[in-house]
């Protein structure tokens, strides 16, 4: 069962290994990325980043989805982390998921709107967050557990 599905450009750190997986009874976090499958260094340091007891599943973008809607994954409270927004909408067009938290990414040069203190994104990406809302999708900010909802809606 999914229990979130969030963009968060570091993946697997303090906020989503411990808070976030301890705050949600998470067996299982599965990230969704084709980048970093591509990147040895980084996926390295995202295996050892790993929460005690809980498995770890990294795949790209298709082979998740073919994962979640092939029933596999039903067995699990499970946690999906992803650093990039469209590869969180392939999934949520994919697999019929309702909602997404837009957790943290990092502004740079082209992520100039800043929608909270933590999520930024390039105008290619506020289109495409507008396109998700404009087609029903709920996306909101949500920093940790503890922290309101806001539904992105208000922010755009």
């Amino acid at each position: 069962m999914i229990e979130l599905l969030r963009i968060d450009h570091r993946l697997i750190h303090g906020q989503t290994g411990v808070f976030w997986t301890a705050h949600l009874h998470a067996d299982c976090i599965l990230i969704c990325s084709d980048k970093l499958l591509k990147d040895p260094i980084r996926l390295s340091a995202v295996k050892l980043s790993k929460p005690t007891g809980v498995k770890l599943v990294i795949k790209n973008v298709e082979d998740c989805i073919k994962a979640i809607n092939s029933g596999i994954t039903d067995k699990y409270k499970l946690f999906i982390l992803t650093e990039d927004n469209e590869y969180a909408f392939a999934l949520m067009r994919g697999c019929g998921i309702k909602e997404c938290n837009l957790g943290s990414m990092m502004p740079t040069k082209e992520r100039t709107h800043l929608l909270n203190e933590a999520f930024a994104a390039s105008d290619a990406e506020i289109d495409s967050i507008r396109k998700m809302v404009d087609e029903g999708y709920n996306l909101y900010l949500q920093k940790l557990p503890t922290t309101s909802k806001v539904n992105v809606k208000d922010k755009l």
